[in-house]
């Protein structure tokens, strides 16, 4: 019988677990979003971490319902936001308990990995991506937007921080518009839905790059602007903040390619999710022979898949 490998992913807003067998095919995943009051921009740590504890038993037994759960040898889990020494945020010592007890009943190996290194495995995998190391990633999500040179070391992933933004992020630039005009945190999806309504707009928001940084107060300050006049249609507010996104986006992506001499790029995240982001992401980088590889949309946002098939490595 093919042995299971259990992902573990307590992130801010996502309590997740995965199970994967030796071939790397997903067996079951369940996920539950942790709850975040409407007007409220984010949670604290301290009610993640409560929520967490929550939703993390009721989602084990229901994988336990799926699956003999004495096939599981080992047990993995997102213990930090990346794989750096200095890199903590309480969220996750959530996932740390609940799997070093698991791993202890089982008496099966328990592996720490960071939750980055998750989502890089998640795309490559959903993505069907076989290239060689080194590559370039794009980690767009709710708290992180960063461009990293990316190999693989054994089971592990060594990421260098090449670029990405020097202020707010992708993912808080679209919740923090998205909550001012009353759409509930996090506002992406809804965002992306209401941006589907406009399908040219005239409004041109500032696009503000160096190198392979971007900046994105300056746009956050100019769209709320926008907002408070009210003489622009929400839709249009909308698609010119995707706009200027993947504008941004591509300027450093181009720029980093270039200067490391990497054609191939890997772009996951929740921010990856974006219809319009993907597709013209897409076609304008392949227009300039840089090869893109996007994760599936589900396994863009928080899941343990990454991080169970991490284990299966070594």
């Amino acid at each position: 019988m093919s042995k299971y490998f259990l992902g573990i992913d307590t992130s801010c807003y996502t309590t997740s677990i995965a199970v994967v067998d030796e071939e790397g095919r997903l067996i079951v995943e369940k996920r539950k979003i942790l709850e975040v009051k409407k007007g409220n921009r984010g949670l604290r740590q301290s009610e993640g971490v409560f929520q967490h504890m929550k939703n993390f038993p009721d989602l084990y037994e229901k994988v336990c319902n799926e699956i003999d759960h004495l096939r599981i040898a080992k047990v993995c889990c997102s213990s930090r936001p990346r794989n750096l020494e200095d890199s903590y945020m309480p969220v996750f010592l959530s996932g740390l308990s609940f799997g070093k007890v698991i791993a202890s009943s089982l008496n099966v190996p328990f592996e720490k990995y960071s939750h980055q290194e998750g989502h890089i495995e998640a795309a490559r995998w959903s993505a069907g991506a076989s290239f060689k190391d080194p590559f370039i990633a794009l980690h767009i999500s709710g708290g992180t937007t960063e461009l990293l040179k990316v190999e693989r070391s054994k089971n592990r992933y060594e990421c260098e921080i090449i670029g990405g933004t020097k202020d707010i992020s992708a993912g808080q630039l679209i919740d923090r518009i998205g909550v001012m005009m009353g759409l509930r945190f996090p506002a992406g999806k809804e965002l992306d839905q209401i941006s589907t309504e406009c399908e040219v707009t005239k409004i041109k928001l500032p696009v503000s790059t160096r190198g392979t940084y971007i900046n994105f107060s300056g746009v956050e300050t100019f769209t709320k602007r926008l907002l408070e006049e009210g003489d622009e249609a929400i839709p249009d507010i909308a698609k010119a903040l995707f706009v200027c996104i993947y504008n941004s986006l591509s300027k450093v992506i181009c720029e980093s390619c270039s200067k490391y001499k990497i054609n191939k790029i890997l772009i996951t995240g929740g921010v990856a999710s974006n219809g319009f982001l993907r597709d013209n992401l897409y076609r304008e980088l392949s227009t300039k022979g840089i090869d893109i590889y996007f994760g599936k949309a589900e396994f863009c946002t928080d899941n343990a898949v990454g991080t169970a098939l991490l284990g299966r490595y070594k």
